[in-house]
């Protein structure tokens, strides 16, 4: 196995080569492994400025910050503050959605391992102000239910929002504030930034974005998200090493560098036990703990998470049966075959852990009958319309609505063929990845109920 001498000269070597065959404007990396610590940076933070990465800057995390935000929720679990079965509704009873029943029922749990049931896509902006978090929880009363607590997963950014406002009243302060105090401070973390005015204090990478295809990535039109769903993972950034130290306490068994127990003992590995499974989609794990995502491969476990916010992409992988982690940060470009080269080169140097193919469409796709998907299936920002040509080629259109066309949503429309049961795939890859689609349910008339992409997505009037 490769030592992190070797890992640190062959990651320095291979990376400004692999930015550029991915056009990726920049990286930052670091690799835990027996408590050591490597890392780098390559690239260019801001193709605006030419300002150079370096190990200190700092790159938005996006929705690995859903790991924090869990992490927080625990220790109130440690201090016997909120049980995991706990309804959500005994710490925060003026939760509101469309369905009352449902907002009743949905537990502490279900937010954590993403199967509350609600629509989770939803990104108010309630203003900059510490009220924030709390105004946005007070804007769910519309939001529709998809399916009975507990029933499946579906990714819900809304659910965590919800989660960091429970944080909120219970800690007395306002989420920040509490990640920095419980979290950021006891890990001895110097390059954290939980927002646009803390991270101006460091080198920040900018995210970049292309506005068509073939036209090369550009800085993106803005650098964060509404600070209403920092606890989802709108603007948290911090450095690779930063991160690693996190990754660290989750590994030492919720203990910090210096001894400090952050979480108490067992609540990591609880938190990375298997919670719910997954449709086989083969981009987001086989299954879900207390915020973990849980890779299955041939050779052992693998936590961690991914995250994403507007031109910029975060992955952090774990390995706890080796004490490693892997973390890569990057601001725009084909960040997952990036991804794929370097944490996967590590990861199987390292741990002797390969990672699993990714889905890729068969070389003959074979025909099938696909009326029971074809339709419109709608949420929050956007409506996702599959539908047949006279050929019986089958399409899917992507149309952006409100807040995702505020961050730059465009209408995307791509070819359809079959993968497996009840499952489709693109014949061309987005961003370097080739999401399988499943059809799930029955509406009733032989239709699927739902699109399953990570989350659900409802077939509109059904």
């Amino acid at each position: 196995m490769a030592d992190l001498a070797d890992v640190k000269t062959w990651v320095d070597e291979q990376l400004p080569a692999l930015l550029e065959k991915y056009d990726v404007p920049a990286a930052a990396w670091a690799v835990l492994h027996g408590g050591d610590v490597v890392d780098g940076a390559a690239g260019i933070l801001h193709r605006g400025t030419g300002v150079e990465a370096t190990a200190e800057s700092v790159f938005q995390i996006g929705s690995i910050t859903k790991l924090w935000t869990a992490s927080l929720v625990m220790q109130l679990v440690d201090e016997g503050l909120v049980g995991l079965d706990d309804p959500v509704r005994t710490h925060l009873p003026e939760l509101r959605i469309a369905d009352e029943d449902a907002a009743a029922a949905i537990t502490v749990r279900m937010l954590l391992n993403h199967t509350a049931g609600f629509e989770g896509d939803i990104f108010t902006d309630t203003g900059p102000g510490d009220d924030c978090v709390e105004k946005y929880v007070a804007t769910l009363g519309h939001v529709p239910q998809l399916f009975a607590p507990g029933e499946r997963f579906s990714y819900n950014n809304a659910g965590y929002c919800v989660l960091g406002r429970m944080v909120e009243v219970l800690r007395g302060r306002q989420f920040d504030v509490c990640l920095r105090e419980h979290l950021a401070t006891p890990l001895g973390l110097t390059h954290t930034a939980t927002s646009p005015y803390e991270a101006i204090a460091f080198r920040a990478a900018m995210g970049h974005v292309e506005p068509e295809p073939g036209q090369g990535h550009v800085p993106a039109p803005m650098w964060a998200m509404a600070r209403s769903n920092a606890p989802a993972g709108a603007m948290l950034a911090m450095t690779a090493r930063d991160l690693a130290a996190f990754a660290r306490m989750h590994l030492d068994d919720g203990r910090a560098a210096d001894g400090t127990q952050v979480l108490a003992a067992g609540t990591p590995a609880r938190m990375q036990d298997r919670e719910v499974d997954l449709p086989p989609l083969g981009l987001m794990g086989d299954s879900w703990g207390l915020g973990f995502e849980r890779f299955h491969t041939a050779d052992g476990a693998v936590v961690g998470h991914d995250g994403n916010t507007i031109g910029q992409a975060a992955f952090l992988r774990m390995v706890p049966e080796a004490g490693l982690a892997v973390v890569l940060l990057t601001n725009g470009g084909d960040a997952v075959s990036l991804y794929r080269d370097v944490v996967g080169h590590v990861l199987a140097e390292v741990a002797d852990v390969h990672l699993p193919p990714l889905p890729h469409p068969p070389a003959d796709p074979q025909p099938v009958d696909v009326s029971r998907y074809l339709g419109t299936y709608s949420a929050e920002v956007f409506d996702l319309v599959v539908s047949q040509d006279d050929d019986g080629r089958v399409w899917i259109e992507t149309r952006p609505k409100g807040a995702l066309i505020e961050m730059g949503g465009q209408v995307e429309r791509s070819e359809l063929v079959h993968y497996r049961d009840d499952m489709l795939i693109p014949l061309e890859a987005d961003r370097g990845m080739f999401m399988p689609h499943a059809f799930l349910g029955d509406d009733g008339e032989g239709r699927a109920l739902y699109l399953h992409l990570g989350r659900a997505v409802r077939r509109a009037g059904a």
